[in-house]
This record gives C-alpha cells, sequence and structure tokens, in this order.
C-alpha cells in the first residue's frame, strides 16, 4: 500500500491552509489583540498600584516624622514651662521667706522695744506692786 497522491490530497491541503488563514485572521489575531490589551491594562494598574503603595509608605514615614518632631517640641516645650515654673515658685518661696523674715525681725525688734521699756519703768511697777500688796496686808493708809 503506497500513498496515492491525487487532486483530493492538494484540494485538502489548499482548504487547510485557507482555514487556518481565516481562522488567523477571524479568531486568533482579535483574541491575541484583546489578550495583549488586557495584560498592558493590569500591567498598568499593577504599576499604579505599586506606585499608590509607595506614596502611601512615603506618606507614613512623614506623617510619623511629624508626629516624632512634634512630640519632641511637645517635650521640650514642656520641660522649658517646667523649668520656668520652678524657677518662678523659687523667687515666690525666697521673697515670702524675705517677707516673713522681716516680719519676723520687726516683731523682735517690737519685744526688744517693749522689753526695754518695760526695764525702764520696772522700778515704778516693783514699788507699785509692793504698796498694793502692802495695802491689803495691812490696811489702807498704814503703808504710807
Amino acid at each position: 500500500m503506497f500513498l496515492q497522491i491525487d487532486g483530493t490530497l492538494l484540494v485538502q491541503v489548499v482548504n487547510l491552509v485557507v482555514f487556518i488563514v481565516l481562522l488567523n485572521a477571524v479568531f486568533l489575531k482579535p483574541v491575541g489583540s484583546a489578550i495583549a490589551k488586557r495584560r498592558a491594562y493590569i500591567d498598568a494598574l499593577a504599576r499604579d498600584i505599586e506606585t499608590a503603595d509607595a506614596q502611601v509608605r512615603a506618606a507614613r514615614r512623614t506623617a510619623e516624622e511629624r508626629r516624632a518632631e512634634a512630640r519632641r517640641d511637645a517635650e521640650s516645650a514642656i520641660a522649658k514651662a517646667r523649668t520656668a515654673a520652678q524657677n518662678e515658685a523659687s523667687e515666690i518661696a525666697a521673697d515670702y521667706q524675705r517677707r516673713a523674715a522681716a516680719i519676723v525681725e520687726e516683731a523682735r525688734r517690737a519685744v526688744d522695744a517693749e522689753v526695754t521699756a518695760a526695764r525702764v519703768h520696772e522700778g515704778e511697777a516693783v514699788a507699785a506692786i509692793a504698796n498694793t500688796m502692802l495695802e491689803r496686808a495691812i490696811g489702807p493708809g498704814a503703808a504710807a
């Protein structure tokens, strides 16, 4: 059995070639171009997502840096305010200590003045008390 080549085989080969050309033109090229367009769209979306993700990470880093800077500034301001308050409290305490010392010194001087005045009139007071005691003990008019 040998293979015989006749006109039918030639028509079938031509028919197959025409079918492949038509199949390529009608189905394979449009489907291939649609797949290429979708692949390009998906790739563009993937790049956009990566870009957006990078922007989000950069924004988060920037926000964190700003938050840290604000925290440092706030802590610095609090420390300065605390120092200023302590200095003011020390000044107020020192002022009131000076006032208290002045009041104590003034009271000492007043007491010293009263003691000095009492010592000046001490003899008169002793004599008056002695006379009063004598009058009570002996009677009125006997002490004179």
